[in-house]
């Protein structure tokens, strides 16, 4: 145990927030001087995630603010120097070259790119189309899904991201469709998540179409995609998923999921620019969504999806981006993450007052994890303790609401997260009761 995590876990609660911050930053500017070589991994991922040295090379490839003991990142995820330095000279390239360089250079460094993120997920550059966000790529798929008929029954979960909910209830008004939704338990476990879906597949003999969010923004929790989606399959249900938050933080590639449509962030944990993601659609299943408003059917995936003039710089920079992740590994990252994440909801279990809402299955868990002060599960009480925890210690989550037992504070760390940031959350923590 380092001497700055020591005098941090001495007292029993934090330091006061500046003596906290400066006790931080000082080996945050030194990381910022000169990013460092990752070294080449020679141990297993497990072994790795705690090899600080390892670790502290990583997090000399981000320049990350020092205002605030920084744990909220699912919302994007910060480029590293190197695709940052990319997006920035392709941004000038682009303005110099103006319509020019957008309609004869760009294309092909465009599909360039596109076959290189084909290549990521594990697909064929024919099953997906680039697109600005998860987001976007989801609303094209559930409002192009049209294997629907009026009184078809579609899915989705309290786990969701909202803006698809939005999209599976609208389906209603589109489609005519039946919308039902499932609420899971507040930390499931593995048999109690296929239960639930199991129960609604049986129950909905008209069920078509079922909603998947892969790892939920809301908690972190990861669903076991593949065994719900041939669940499914059997019984003659497609399956969208929302891998938002998954693909980059699990090693894993999109075939795996076993999924018939798939949305992908990857200004999440790839670190792309913000406005970059991916739509995938299996191959033969491109017939099972309209072309987007009026497109010309020409049997590609990008005729289901519109994403207007794009940022240029930003799809440029995505190798940078691709780089960099492949150097220090999804499953070194994965590991890396669970470490953190475990530094922190461990102890948090221990506290009486602590309700931790991530599961202690390592396969159910991801970065993300959220709690509450128990019985506190009102948006307001979880509003309330989001400032707390940022005016008096410093430290800065979000809160998030939407599952049916409450709302919740999430905690996001990073590949660039430190044991001591940590380490003052769960001193923070303890200080709330």
């Amino acid at each position: 145990m380092d001497s700055r995590r020591r005098s941090l876990l001495r007292a029993g609660a934090l330091l006061p927030a500046s003596a906290a911050l400066a006790a931080l930053a000082a080996p945050a500017a030194a990381r910022y001087a000169v990013p460092m070589d990752i070294p080449a991994p020679s141990t297993t991922p497990d072994v790795l995630a705690r090899d600080e040295s390892y670790w502290s090379a990583v997090a000399s490839h981000f320049d990350i603010t020092d205002e605030v003991n920084h744990l909220e990142n699912g919302y994007w995820g910060a480029m590293g120097r190197e695709t940052l330095a990319s997006y920035q000279r392709h941004t000038a390239e682009v303005n110099r070259g103006n319509a020019w360089y957008g309609r004869h250079a760009f294309p092909a460094q465009y599909m360039a790119v596109h076959r290189q993120v084909a290549d990521m997920l594990g697909v064929g550059a024919d099953e997906i189309a680039l697109t600005r966000g998860a987001t976007e790529a989801m609303l094209a798929l559930i409002g192009g899904y049209n294997r629907l008929q009026p009184g078809d029954q579609v899915l989705y979960a309290d786990i969701d991201y909202d803006s698809m909910i939005n999209a599976m209830r609208w389906l209603q008004q589109r489609r005519g469709v039946q919308v039902e939704r499932i609420a899971l338990p507040v930390v499931p476990d593995r048999e109690q998540i296929l239960q639930a879906y199991d129960a609604a597949f049986a129950r909905l003999p008209r069920l078509k179409l079922v909603l998947l969010t892969q790892v939920s923004h809301r908690h972190g929790l990861v669903l076991p995609v593949a065994e719900i989606a041939e669940r499914a399959h059997a019984r003659g249900i497609d399956v969208i998923v929302d891998a938002a938050h998954g693909f980059g933080q699990i090693d894993y590639v999109v075939p795996q999921l076993k999924a018939d449509f798939v949305g992908i962030n990857l200004h999440k944990w790839i670190g792309a620019p913000v406005g970059v993601g991916a739509m995938y659609v299996r191959k033969g299943r491109v017939a099972d969504l309209d072309p987007y408003m009026g497109e010309t059917d020409d049997g590609r995936v990008g005729s289901r999806v519109h994403t207007g003039t794009v940022n240029f710089a930003a799809y440029l920079a995505l190798p940078e981006a691709i780089a960099l992740h492949q150097r220090i590994g999804a499953a070194n990252k994965q590991a890396r993450l669970r470490y953190l994440r475990e530094r922190w909801t461990v102890p948090a279990r221990q506290m009486a007052h602590i309700e931790v809402l991530s599961s202690p299955d390592a396969a159910l868990a991801s970065a993300l994890a959220s709690f509450r002060l128990r019985g506190h599960t009102s948006v307001e009480d979880n509003v309330a303790l989001q400032k707390r925890l940022l005016d008096e210690h410093r430290i800065f989550t979000t809160h998030r609401d939407g599952l049916d037992s409450g709302a919740c504070v999430r905690v996001t760390p990073s590949v660039f997260t430190r044991p001591a940031q940590i380490d003052a959350l769960v001193q923070a923590l303890a200080a709330l009761a």
